[in-house]
């Protein structure tokens, strides 16, 4: 396990078991200095950790013990395997599902971080499906303060017009057939990464479905929403065309043993010309979103 420094921060590509077993790729970046808080990034649906290394290293340079992952299927989990790393490059076969990610990923990903820092808080931050997950995982309890990035309940109509419409047909008459012919989604036709099978297909129902997750009668984890009783702020980026205001509302109702608090950013009110799904995470914002966001995370409750 190689250490390299970035700065002030100690960035260690590292391993560790889902629930099951399966090993995960994951970044841990600490501080050189002491450590008052543990957070876990956890990523948006075809989107590679490293997308948040940015933001990892920002946090971790205020005191912040910073995990993030890849689920299984994609990035740097895409290969790996209890018996190492000779896992087929392929996803032909691949049996994995986002509901999995959730149980099986994210679940061991907060036990992992609870268990290594114990005495320090844990706090989520939680990006498009990341912020859905926090809501399926059993030991969601273990979370002291979650920071929901645009995340929402996906279902095609709360999206913008005419994105929504891209979006059906995307999913519907492009990434449905071509994942039926190759055994996988191809990230080619407009994903972003390559997806499971499995994973690709339960995506696509509960964005078809009129709200979302919440309307998949074959999710048990969907108990465990009311379960959380932590914190709970949810950033709603105005001109985000997939997680709307009514969207990312939709999701919240589903944390019933919290209160919410959801607040709308317009790029105009960090200066910026736009932020949209992914932009949150780009260092141009280290000064106004990141600081806002880490603050927060580092309050007291």
């Amino acid at each position: 396990m190689a250490e390299a420094a970035l700065d002030d921060v100690f960035i260690d590509d590292i391993t560790f078991p889902a629930e099951d077993g399966y090993l995960l790729g994951a970044s841990l970046f600490l501080p050189r200095g002491a450590k008052r808080h543990a957070v876990l990034i956890n990523s948006a649906t075809a989107v590679p950790r490293k997308i948040y290394r940015g933001f990892a290293g920002y946090l971790a340079r205020r005191g912040c013990a910073v995990l993030t992952y890849d689920y299984r299927g994609t990035g740097d989990s895409r290969q790996k395997s209890l018996v190492g790393y000779n896992q087929p490059k392929s996803l032909v076969g691949f049996k994995a599902s986002m509901s999995d990610w959730a149980a099986l990923d994210a679940a061991a990903a907060v036990a992992w971080m609870h268990e290594r820092y114990k005495t320090l808080p844990l706090n989520y931050v939680g990006h498009s499906f990341g912020g859905q997950a926090l809501g399926l995982l059993a030991n969601n309890t273990e979370v002291s303060r979650a920071l929901l990035i645009a995340a929402q309940a996906g279902y095609w109509k709360l999206m913008a017009s005419p994105e929504r419409f891209r979006v059906y047909a995307m999913l519907n008459f492009v990434g449905t057939p071509l994942t039926r012919l190759f055994g996988y989604a191809p990230g080619w036709s407009g994903l972003g990464e390559d997806l499971p099978k499995g994973v690709f297909e339960q995506w696509v129902g509960w964005v078809m479905s009129e709200r979302y997750l919440f309307s998949d009668p074959n999710l048990p984890g969907l108990t465990n929403f009311e379960r959380y009783r932590g914190t709970l702020r949810a950033l709603c980026l105005s001109d985000d065309p997939w997680a709307t205001r009514p969207a990312v509302e939709l999701l919240c109702s589903g944390y019933s043993g919290t209160k919410a608090e959801i607040l709308t950013i317009a790029p105009a009110d960090v200066g910026a010309a736009k932020i949209g799904h992914f932009g949150f995470f780009r260092p141009e914002h280290r000064d106004t979103l990141w600081r806002g966001a880490a603050e927060w995370i580092q309050a007291a409750d």
